[in-house]
């Protein structure tokens, strides 16, 4: 896919655009990841769409250097050069697991240009009380970082959370997988630091995107124990124009496949 590196401020953000369609989509991915994770879903839509994935901060080939964390002005400044660059006055967004959080941020603060939203086990949807501690106070911040370089007594906890029924199978594999190696935790702890304030506020979003009619399309995975479908059953409230996709899959869903379900359903 052809890259690129968008220069903003001190820093150069690296993208990817594919697609010559006449409606800009903007894909935001998930955590660890990059937006050449997109690259099977270009088959299917890059008809209707030009396609421009972006590596978020402290991901891919970005170079952030604000010496500060990623916020909601930013991704709207990003977000809006890109638009006037390619030519679009409208867009629309997907975002991915981590990338969805992200896409709730710019539904904020640029819903009047947004023609779709489409969240593919999209975070955001809910407050996580463990997130929150570790990124919104200062307390919080510091024991995940001492955590991060000392991560025994973590360990030991889950362990008895999981005993105790407070912690299913897959989030506990889920968290040791992301945590069971000194640059993992390290990688979590600056990522999760970085993005800090991007904390999307779920009742305005509603509220913008009924406001404004913005087609949204929910796709989870029926046994994704990370981003459970039933988040969007909450989150969908009928205010809005949406529709919900439950697909026979995990947590990983971006595939040929996936392509094709947000193809045939927008």
């Amino acid at each position: 896919m052809p890259e690129f590196y968008l220069p903003y401020k001190k820093s150069r953000l690296h993208g990817i655009r594919e697609g010559n369609g006449n409606q800009l989509l903007i894909c935001l991915h998930g955590f660890g990841e990059s937006a050449a994770h997109f690259r099977p879903l270009v088959a299917e839509l890059s008809e209707a769409f030009t396609i421009i994935g972006l590596d978020m901060p402290l991901h891919g080939k970005t170079e952030w250097q604000e010496n500060r964390g990623f916020e909601k002005s930013d991704l709207t400044a990003v977000i809006s050069i890109l638009m006037e660059q390619h030519g679009f006055q409208r867009f629309s967004l997907l975002g991915y697991s981590m990338g969805g959080r992200l896409a709730l941020c710019a539904v904020e603060t640029m819903a009047a240009k947004l023609d779709r939203l489409i969240m593919v086990a999209g975070d955001g949807l809910r407050n996580n009380p463990w997130h929150l501690f570790v990124t919104q106070t200062s307390i919080g911040n510091r024991l995940f970082k001492y955590n991060t370089y000392h991560p025994q007594f973590f360990f030991r906890l889950i362990k008895i959370w999981r005993k105790l029924g407070l912690l299913n199978e897959s989030i506990y594999k889920f968290v040791l997988h992301r945590m069971d190696q000194p640059e993992k935790r390290i990688q979590v702890y600056e990522i999760w630091t970085n993005l800090r304030k991007m904390m999307p506020d779920q009742q305005r979003c509603r509220r913008l995107l009924a406001q404004y009619q913005v087609q949204t399309l929910l796709i989870f995975g029926k046994y994704d124990r990370v981003i459970p479908p039933e988040l969007g059953t909450r989150f969908v409230d009928g205010s809005f124009p949406s529709k919900m996709i439950v697909l026979d899959k995990g947590h990983q869903l971006i595939s040929a496949q996936l392509g094709q379900v947000i193809k045939s359903n927008i």
